[in-house]
């Protein structure tokens, strides 16, 4: 009995967990747009309206930062805000996160490589971009240096080595299934990828 009732919570729990949180975010991006329509004199008239409105907003948003000039004024008022040391570390960094998440139907170009160890074992690491800053790249010694990302069990933050070319193992396996696999600490694996 025991087993089937873990065997239960095991499939349950991270579905439930998963639609619980959509489901806040629903209600959350719900909640946002009836109180912009509450501004306009607009009473609730069914569940969803404000986040269809949310969701009309994001649209037009996304439909005005192609053209040009609001483009300019955006990132005007970006750099404004950046001279804020608290909001430029905050801003920054969820700007990060959004763009490794943004692909924009773009191949990943985040290379998979193993890094050997002192003790022979080895790290699975990413290659995030083939050009290191110029300040680093004048302060190593000679060598191809390229920037190593060495992601950190359940954290969506890691640890960036330099490290040389010539020192990493090539792995021919996909951004997204070798993340999961390092995010999970190996416990989440792809079918294709279990032995």
């Amino acid at each position: 009995m025991k087993k089937t009732l873990v065997r239960g919570l095991f499939n349950l729990l991270p579905m439930a967990i998963s639609l619980w949180l959509f489901w806040s975010l629903f209600v959350s991006l719900d909640g946002l747009g009836f109180f912009l329509l509450s501004f306009v004199g607009i009473n609730k008239h069914f569940i969803g309206e404000g986040f269809l409105l949310v969701c009309v907003i994001v649209f037009v948003a996304g439909l005005l930062f192609s053209a040009s000039p609001i483009m300019w004024v955006y990132t005007w008022l970006e750099k404004q805000l950046m001279r804020f040391p608290l909001f430029k570390s905050v801003y920054g960094s969820i700007k990060d996160i959004a763009a490794l998440m943004n692909r924009d139907g773009k191949p990943s170009n985040q290379q998979t490589v193993l890094i050997k160890q002192a003790n022979n074992s080895y790290v699975v690491g990413f290659i995030m971009t083939e050009h290191p800053p110029k300040p680093i790249m004048d302060a190593l010694p000679e060598g191809d240096w390229v920037p190593v990302l060495f992601q950190l069990s359940y954290q969506m933050a890691g640890v960036t080595s330099l490290v040389k070319r010539e020192d990493l193992i090539l792995v021919d396996w996909s951004f997204e299934e070798a993340i999961r696999f390092n995010l999970t600490a190996g416990i989440s694996q792809t079918p294709a990828t279990k032995s």
